[in-house]
């Protein structure tokens, strides 16, 4: 993941990049991701792609554009960018180029990209704002920035579970206590406003979960996170303990068992285009 320094120094990626993260950002797609935005992407696009994680939809949007087109994804994490890598070559993408950056100092040309796009990067950053207008710096006149971020609060699930009631309160306490927003998703309009971009389109998506198979998923995958990536030791400063970290992990996977869970994450999603 991708992100800007604020005026403070930079924000720490909320989930951390363990093998669990990576797993499950790995399974997102351009259409379940960015189905928004897609219109825009046909042969010849160029595209950069801020806080790709392990590429895969910056592999999908890369498969769209063709040879004609320019795919740069860009990650804070060498992990990601690693894990990026090598699903390019299982791929038999050569031409998808993937770094280590922070989006404030690419050596990429200002103007340079048809397509500017981020998913789930805005909410971890301490400066949204400021990283919009860094990605509008290399969008071409007629290029757009497109970004997309989920909204905790606005989350819900069946049935409910104290476990997972304390698993939202503690994310985004240690979220925003670390200048990071967790609602980001109602706050993308504004923060583009606040950029200087003109806005476009403002639109939301869901994913949701809802199926035997999805929810149990979701649920295992939602612990394994809990158990191994930075939330443990985020919730330490929250004041709960291994014991309490442990028994939100059992509640993710006795919540995906379930017979009739239920579970979807609202996202915002914002297309604008830098003011001539």
């Amino acid at each position: 993941m991708d992100y800007p320094s604020s005026s403070s120094g930079p924000t720490a990626y909320s989930h951390g990049h363990h093998a669990s993260v990576l797993a499950s950002h790995g399974r997102r797609t351009a259409a379940t991701s960015c189905a928004y935005v897609l219109d825009r992407v046909r042969p010849g696009t160029r595209v950069l792609d801020v806080g790709c994680g392990p590429g895969s939809v910056t592999l999908d949007l890369a498969e769209r554009v063709g040879s004609t087109g320019q795919v740069v994804g860009v990650d804070f994490s060498a992990a990601a960018v690693e894990a990026a890598q090598v699903a390019a070559r299982m791929r038999g993408d050569h031409r998808t180029r993937f770094r280590v950056a922070d989006v404030r100092e690419l050596d990429l040309g200002s103007a340079s990209f048809d397509l500017v796009h981020a998913h789930q990067v805005l909410q971890h950053l301490g400066d949204p704002v400021g990283a919009l207008r860094e990605m509008a710096r290399y969008c071409a006149p007629d290029g757009v920035v497109a970004v997309r971020d989920a909204d905790y609060g606005a989350m819900t699930w069946f049935p409910e579970h104290e476990g997972l009631d304390r698993w939202r309160r503690t994310y985004c306490a240690a979220a925003r206590a670390s200048g990071a927003e967790p609602d980001a998703g109602r706050r993308l309009r504004s923060w583009a406003l606040q950029a200087g971009l003109e806005v476009l389109d403002a639109t939301s998506s869901t994913w949701t979960y809802a199926t035997p198979e999805s929810t149990r998923w979701w649920g295992t995958s939602q612990a394994d996170r809990v158990r191994h990536s930075a939330f443990a030791d985020r919730a330490a400063t929250q004041g709960l303990g291994p014991q309490r970290v442990e028994q939100v992990a059992l509640a993710w996977e006795q919540w995906g068992q379930e017979p009739d869970a239920w579970f979807c994450i609202p996202h915002g999603e914002v297309v604008a285009k830098p003011r001539a």
